[in-house]
C-alpha cells in the first residue's frame, strides 16, 4: 500500500499537471489533443526524436540524484549547477590532457577525476556545514556563482582554444563518450546525439540504490537524514557523515558536466549548461528522493524539454506551456506533502483530544 502511494503520487502530480495544462491551452484557443500529440512525436515519434529525449535526460539523471542524494541526508544541495560546470571543466581540460591516451584508459580517467572535482567543489559547503552550521542553501548557491564565472572567464581567457567563440579546445575522440548510432550502426539507427552517458547514469543510479539499501554508508546518511540527534547518540557522527553525504553529492552533480563536455560538445563553453542542476531539483522531488525513480522522473523532463518544440511547431502552443507543466509538477508533489502534514498533525490532535 505504502509503495503504491509513493507511485501513485508522482504519476497523479504529472496527470494533473497534464490536466491544467488542457485548460490553459484551450483558454488559448488551442486544441489540448493535438498539442500534446505533437509533444508525444516530438518525445518519442522516432529513433531521433527518442534519441533526443534519452540526451536531454542524461545530464538531469545525474544531477537528479545528486540533488536526491542530499535530500536522503537533509541537506539541500542546491549548488549542482556548479558543481556541474566544475565537473564539466575537469573533463574539457584533462580530456586534451589525456587524449592521446588509449579510450579505456582516458575514458574512465576523465569520470573519475571529473566525478572527484564535482566532490572536491562540494567540500568545502559541506565542511562549513558541519564545523560551523552554515546553511548549505547560501553556501552551495554562492559556489555555483563562483563556479559559473570561473568557467567564463577561463574559456574567454587561459583556457579559450584557436576559435572565433569563447570555448575550450576540443577534446580528442579517444576521450569522448560514443553515440548509440555509431555503436548499433549494424541495425540502421538515425544519426542522433544520444551518448552512453545514458547507460552510465543508469548505472549510477543503481549503484546509489544499493548504497542506500545495503550499506553502512546509505544506512548512516539516511539516519542523518531522519534525526541528526538520535543517530549521533547511535554512534553515528554526523558531521562526518554530512561531509561525505554533501560531497557524494557533489561528484554526482559533476558527473554530469563530464558526460555533457565528453558525450555532447566534446568542449566546454560558457553557457554550455541551460539549468541542468536546478532542473535536477524538480527530477529529485518528483522521484521522491529514490534513485531509481530519479530515472523515469528524468525521461519525463527530458520529453517535455525534446518534444516542446513540435508542440510549438505543429499546435502553435507557446514552449513557455512547457515550464508551466513542470512548474504544476513540483507544485502538485509539494502540495501532497503539505496536505501529509495537515492530515498527520490532525491525527494527532484527534488521538491528544480523545486522551
Amino acid at each position: 500500500m505504502v509503495v503504491l502511494r509513493k507511485a501513485g503520487v508522482p504519476l497523479l502530480s504529472v496527470l494533473l499537471a497534464m490536466l491544467v495544462g488542457s485548460i490553459v491551452i484551450v483558454a488559448t484557443g488551442k486544441d489540448p489533443v493535438v498539442a500534446f500529440a505533437a509533444l508525444l512525436q516530438g518525445a518519442f515519434g522516432g529513433w531521433r526524436q527518442i534519441g533526443d529525449t534519452i540526451l536531454r535526460s542524461t545530464p538531469l539523471m545525474f544531477t537528479g540524484l545528486a540533488v536526491a542524494f542530499g535530500f536522503r541526508a537533509n541537506l539541500f544541495n542546491i549548488g549542482a549547477e556548479g558543481q556541474l560546470f566544475i565537473g564539466g571543466l575537469a573533463a574539457a581540460i584533462l580530456g586534451v590532457a589525456l587524449g592521446g591516451l588509449p579510450w579505456f584508459v582516458s575514458v574512465p580517467a576523465i569520470i573519475v577525476l571529473g566525478a572527484l572535482a564535482g566532490a572536491a567543489w562540494a567540500f568545502i559547503p559541506a565542511l562549513l556545514k558541519a564545523k560551523v552550521g552554515a546553511h548549505e542553501v547560501i553556501t552551495t548557491m554562492m559556489f555555483s556563482y563562483i563556479a559559473r564565472y570561473l568557467v567564463s572567464y577561463l574559456v574567454n581567457g587561459p583556457l579559450r582554444g584557436d576559435t572565433a567563440i569563447p570555448q575550450t579546445a576540443l577534446i580528442p575522440a579517444s576521450a569522448t563518450l560514443p553515440t548509440f548510432d555509431k555503436v548499433f550502426s549494424f541495425i540502421g539507427l538515425e544519426p542522433s546525439r544520444a551518448h552512453f552517458g545514458f547507460i552510465l547514469a543508469i548505472g549510477v543510479a543503481v549503484v546509489i540504490w544499493l548504497i542506500f539499501k545495503y550499506t553502512t554508508l546509505g544506512y548512516e546518511v539516511r539516519a542523518v537524514g531522519y534525526n541528526p540527534l538520535a543517530a549521533e547518540n547511535a554512534g553515528i557522527s554526523v558531521s562526518w557523515t554530512t561531509v561525505r553525504a554533501l560531497c557524494i553529492s557533489g561528484a554526482l552533480a559533476g558527473l554530469a558536466g563530464v558526460v555533457e563536455v565528453m558525450g555532447v560538445h566534446h568542449r566546454l563553453f560558457d553557457q554550455f549548461s541551460s539549468g541542468f542542476g536546478f532542473t535536477g531539483i524538480a527530477v529529485a522531488l518528483l522521484a521522491k528522493n529514490h534513485p531509481l525513480a530519479v530515472i523515469p522522473a528524468a525521461l519525463l523532463f527530458g520529453a517535455l524539454s525534446a518534444g516542446g518544440p513540435a508542440m510549438q511547431l505543429e499546435a502553435d502552443v507557446p514552449l513557455k506551456l512547457i515550464s508551466i507543466i513542470q512548474a504544476l509538477v513540483i507544485f502538485f508533489v509539494a502540495a501532497e506533502t503539505v496536505i501529509t502534514y495537515f492530515i498527520r498533525k490532525r491525527q494527532k490532535e484527534a488521538v491528544t483530544d480523545a486522551e
